[in-house]
C-alpha cells in the first residue's frame, strides 16, 4: 500500500502504549483526560494517545495511522500542519511567546475578521470559543439591562454556567443546573427552547416579556450531531429579536470560516446582532472571538463599562497562525466548492451503503460537515437525535477504528472534512465504511 492509503487492516489494533499512557494519567488527571469526549466512554475501550499528524492523516503512539474526520473539531480546515501555518508560527515564535501588550497582529487579525464577517463591526479577541460565548452574553445583559437569555437544546457553547442547563418539564419552564457546581440562581435566568420550532421560542418570549436579554444558538448545531436549521428558522428568529428588542448571538466556533468565509450567517443569509468565533481562527492554536454591532461592543471595557480581560488575549502566535489560514481562506474562495463536493459523497455514499444494508440511517450534512445517525427517523432536534442506537454505534465506532478511520468517540458529534480528504482517501473510507456497517450488525 502506499502511504496515503488506510494502513490498519487487521482485527484488532495494537495499542499497548496508549494503554499505558492512559493508565498513567489516571492517576494524575480527572479520568484521565482533559476534555470529556476524548475518554471513549460513549463507544468503550481506553482513549487513542496521538502522536503526530500532517494532512488527513494521524499517527498514534504506538505508528497506526488513521484517516481523520474529526480535524482536532474542527480546526483543520486545510488538514494538519499545513506549511503556511506552520511557517508562520515558526516566525513569530522567534520573536517571543507572549508580551502583554498591543501588536500589530492583533489589529490585521481584526480587519481581517472584520472583511470576511461583514456583520462583525467591532471584534475582541479572546483564547477559547468558552470565553467568547460567556463574554457575549455579559456584554447583550450589559447592553439591554435584562438578566435572561434563552439557549437550545442540544447546542453547546461552552463549559460556561450560564449554558450548562437542562430543559424542565416544559418549554416555558425555568431551566434547572445540568452540572454540579451550577447554581439555581444561575439557571432561573437561563431559558431553554427545542431547536428548530420557531412557535416555542416566541412562546418563551412573550412568557418573559421584556427580560430577554439575548437569544443564543448554533445556526448549524454540531454538538447533537450535525443538525441544520429548518426552512425559514434563522430568518423566524431574526424576526422574533428585532421585534423584541433581544440581541441575537450565533455562535459560530463550529461553523465561522468553515461553511462559507463568512460562515452559516453568509450561507444563510442571515444577519445576527453578535457572534463567536473560534477554532478555525486560530489555525490549530487556542483563540477565540466575540464581536457584533459597533454600539453593542462599545459597552466593551475599556470603551464601556462591561468588564471582559485576558492576559493571553490576541496571542502573537495564534494570531500569526490565524491570519495565515484566514488569509488562505479569503484568497481561495473555490476550495468551499470543493469541500462540499467531497462532503457530499461522503455523505451520500455513507447514505446508500446504509440503504443498501437495509439500515436506512439519517445522514445529514451541511458543506465539510456531517454526521450519521443510527436512527430511521429524520434529526431536527435533539430529541429526534435521541431515538439513535448507541449501541451500533459503537460497534460501529470500533470496527472502524481498526481499519484505521478515526471517527468522533461519540454520536452526538459532527464530523469536518479537511482540503486534505481525496476522492481516492472517499473511496477507502467507503470501502470501510461498507465492511463496519456490516460487522457492526452482524450482516
Amino acid at each position: 500500500m502506499s502511504q496515503d492509503s488506510i494502513l490498519n487492516t487487521k482485527a484488532a489494533l495494537d495499542l499497548s502504549t496508549s494503554d499505558q499512557l492512559f493508565t498513567r494519567a489516571q492517576h494524575h488527571i480527572p479520568g484521565g483526560v482533559n476534555s470529556p469526549v476524548r475518554a471513549f466512554r460513549a463507544v468503550g475501550g481506553h482513549p487513542v494517545f496521538m502522536q503526530s499528524a500532517k494532512g488527513a492523516w494521524l499517527t498514534d503512539v504506538d505508528g497506526n495511522k488513521y484517516l481523520d474526520f474529526i480535524n482536532s473539531w474542527g480546526p483543520m480546515i486545510l488538514g494538519h500542519a499545513p506549511d503556511i501555518v506552520v511557517d508562520a508560527v515558526r516566525k513569530a515564535a522567534g520573536d517571543s511567546l507572549s508580551f502583554g501588550a498591543p501588536t500589530r497582529r492583533e489589529v490585521e487579525m481584526a480587519e481581517l475578521i472584520k472583511k470576511m464577517v461583514p456583520s462583525i463591526e467591532k471584534v475582541r479577541l479572546v483564547n477559547s470559543g468558552t470565553e467568547a460565548t460567556m463574554s457575549a452574553i455579559r456584554v447583550a445583559r450589559g447592553y439591554t439591562g435584562r438578566d435572561k437569555i434563552i439557549k437550545f437544546e442540544g447546542c453547546y457553547h461552552g463549559h460556561g454556567d450560564s449554558f450548562l442547563i437542562a430543559a424542565g418539564s416544559g418549554a416555558l419552564t425555568l431551566g434547572a443546573p445540568d452540572s454540579p457546581g451550577v447554581t439555581q440562581g444561575v439557571a432561573l435566568d437561563t431559558l431553554t427552547a427545542p431547536y428548530n420550532d420557531l412557535e416555542a421560542t416566541e412562546r418563551l418570549i412573550l412568557a418573559n416579556e421584556g427580560q430577554v436579554a439575548a437569544l443564543i444558538l448554533e445556526p448549524v448545531v454540531g454538538n447533537m450531531g450535525l443538525v441544520a436549521p429548518a426552512e425559514g428558522y434563522l430568518q423566524g428568529l431574526r424576526e422574533l429579536c428585532t421585534q423584541h428588542g433581544i440581541v441575537l448571538i450565533f455562535d459560530e466556533v463550529m461553523t465561522g470560516f468553515r461553511l462559507a468565509r463568512g460562515g452559516a450567517q453568509e450561507l444563510f443569509g442571515v444577519t445576527p446582532d453578535m457572534t463567536t468565533l473560534g477554532k478555525i481562527i486560530g489555525g490549530g492554536m487556542p483563540v477565540g472571538a466575540y464581536g457584533g454591532r459597533q454600539d453593542i461592543m462599545d459597552q466593551v471595557a475599556p470603551a464601556g463599562k462591561v468588564y471582559q480581560a485576558g492576559t493571553l488575549s490576541g496571542n502573537p502566535i495564534a494570531t500569526a497562525a490565524g491570519i495565515a489560514q484566514l488569509t488562505y481562506l479569503q484568497e481561495h474562495p473555490e476550495l468551499y466548492t470543493e469541500l462540499d463536493r467531497i462532503t457530499a459523497r461522503l455523505a451520500d455514499g455513507t447514505r446508500q451503503i446504509c440503504a443498501d444494508l437495509g439500515l436506512n440511517y439519517t445522514v445529514n450534512r451541511v458543506g465539510s460537515m456531517f454526521s450519521v445517525f443510527f436512527t430511521d427517523q429524520p434529526v431536527r432536534n435533539l430529541d429526534e437525535a435521541k431515538t439513535s442506537d448507541t449501541e451500533a454505534f459503537g460497534r460501529y465506532f470500533r470496527a472502524m477504528l481498526n481499519r484505521g478511520i478515526y471517527l468522533a468517540p461519540a454520536l452526538y458529534e459532527a464530523l469536518f472534512i479537511s482540503t486534505s480528504m481525496t476522492d481516492e482517501l472517499v473511496d477507502q473510507y467507503l470501502t470501510a465504511c461498507r465492511e463496519s456497517m456490516i460487522e457492526a450488525h452482524g450482516l
